[in-house]
């Protein structure tokens, strides 16, 4: 093995490749970040119903989060930068369909294709960035710009949607991703190189199935009975993935190779930090897509400055993301993992102060205390050690955590304000967007559309408040005081909610 302290520095070339790289990150964080915005437009053009229109913005997450342990051990076998080519040109061809969907069914499609792509570009991007650097100082400056610009994704994805949806239709948004794809196409063969670690036998075929079975029609159960109640293929949904997982795990336990390693679970802050990357993805995402109907559907905002009023939450995000490190340094991961649940309850909470009348500034506020603690999470998750030669895979586990907790926390807290809205609202329609859309509303209507919306959004952001304040509690006193740093942590974490772990990838 190459000394790290002995090994070459990059030349040019490298540079360029990570350049070509981060531009499929800025895409992937700007996608995430500009869709909530633009769910109004969509729901304007394409009048999903209230369950479609949480589908279109949560079958990307259910997808991803199903087959990330999957793409991420054939990664891993086969070849990295190989499945990241695969991965962009199925994200390009999902992202197309998209931009010209004319009705719902269509558009949940064609995100579950992006999804598709998502999941094999994930486990591999920093894989692939990695290699690229032999010197560790090198590879640590290259993995702080890879962090930072997915942060940065997120702060600019709401404004540079914002001046899109001024001038264009909605479906804008998702042709940017083309050109972007077809230049890494043509490039990646040039700068990059493929990373294939170690064979570890051949992939068990029977996991890999289990897998994407088991969390599929899990996480499908839970999103259907929160927005439709139990039925009978809902509840039969969920017990198969139960019963699919179960056998999965068990599985794991007696194959050689497996492809979910348990015994990380052992370590106390490994699994607490599991569970914080799925509980801040859960609370992000729900307090995102309801953020943004409440800026324009309530407040009357139009996109760009509700994209405006969401900025300085992503900025905060994004210098907290780069400076957490240093975060972590002086106070401890411990400590660091308590203030982290303990902030986003605290923005979360200020929400409750929001109404119908007003609310900008108290949201800004928000927006920026949770960023604080929303950029901590998402480093220390990144933060956790996997081997090197298994980063796909393992790495694959907080990915996976991130991406269902993204998906659930639409799914479950956009579900409960929704069940709100139905029983407090007029009844003119299931969502705000299509009863303000009806024609001859007497003033009292509107005004008890929105207090019903809000009364949703405020049950949902506390509910989530304070699950994240269980957690932080959960991590005080589970933890030991001295947490130490494993081995295998890369030298700078990786800021990213869908790509996370895989900060530890040499």
């Amino acid at each position: 093995m190459t000394n790290p302290s002995n090994a070459q520095p990059a030349d040019g070339k490298a540079w360029l490749g990570l350049f070509t790289v981060l531009a499929l990150v800025l895409l992937v964080a700007m996608d995430g970040s500009v869709l909530y915005l633009a769910m109004p437009r969509v729901t304007a053009s394409i009048m999903p119903t209230a369950d479609q229109a949480l589908w279109i913005l949560d079958i990307y997450g259910f997808v991803v989060g199903s087959l990330l342990i999957t793409f991420g051990n054939i990664g891993d076998r086969y070849g990295r930068l190989k499945l990241m080519t695969g991965g962009a040109i199925v994200f390009g061809l999902g992202s197309l369909g998209v931009a010209y969907s004319t009705t719902p069914e269509s558009m949940i499609a064609f995100r579950a294709l992006m999804g598709l792509g998502g999941a094999t570009l994930l486990p591999s991007g920093l894989a692939v960035v990695s290699a690229l650097f032999p010197d560790a100082r090198q590879r640590a400056r290259a993995i702080g710009i890879f962090a930072a610009t997915f942060a940065t994704g997120f702060a600019i994805g709401p404004i540079i949607g914002g001046l899109l949806l001024q001038r264009f239709e909605w479906g804008v948004v998702f042709l940017i991703n083309v050109p972007v794809v077809l230049v890494f196409l043509v490039a990646a063969p040039v700068l990059l190189r493929e990373v294939r670690p170690a064979r570890y036998g051949r992939i068990d075929i029977p996991s890999l199935l289990l897998s994407f079975a088991g969390i599929l029609l899990l996480t499908y159960s839970v999103k259907s009975a929160a927005a439709s109640g139990l039925t009978a293929p809902q509840s039969m949904a969920g017990i198969v993935g139960v019963l699919a997982l179960a056998v999965f795990l068990r599985r794991q336990t007696k194959i050689t190779f497996p492809l979910l390693d348990l015994g990380l679970f052992r370590d106390r802050i490994f699994s607490i930090a599991i569970l914080t990357g799925l509980l801040s993805l859960v609370v992000w995402s729900a307090a995102g897509y309801l953020s943004g109907i409440y800026l324009q559907s309530v407040l009357g905002y139009d996109v760009f400055m509700a994209a405006l009023l969401i900025l300085p939450g992503g900025v905060v995000l994004a210098a907290t993301c780069i400076g957490t490190s240093h975060i972590v340094e002086r106070i401890g991961r411990r400590a660091a993992l308590v203030v982290t649940h303990a902030l986003i309850a605290l923005g979360l909470f200020m929400l409750l102060f929001t109404t119908t009348e007003a609310g900008a500034v108290v949201f800004v506020v928000s927006m920026m205390i949770a960023g604080i603690g929303y950029g901590l999470s998402f480093s220390l998750v990144a933060e956790i050690a996997v081997p090197a030669e298994r980063a796909g895979a393992a790495g694959s586990i907080a990915e996976t955590s991130n991406e269902i907790g993204n998906a659930l926390g639409i799914t479950l807290l956009g579900s409960l304000a929704a069940l709100t809205f139905r029983l407090q609202g007029p009844g003119v329609a299931g969502t705000l967007d299509e009863t303000l859309g009806h024609a001859g509303l007497t003033a009292a209507t509107v005004l008890q559309a929105k207090e019903a919306f809000l009364s949703g959004m405020h049950l949902a952001v506390a509910s989530g408040a304070l699950l994240t304040l269980l957690v932080g509690l959960a991590a005080w006193r589970w933890l030991p005081r001295s947490a130490p740093t494993h081995d295998a942590v890369a030298p700078m974490p990786t800021c990213t909610p869908s790509a996370s772990a895989n900060s530890a990838a040499r």
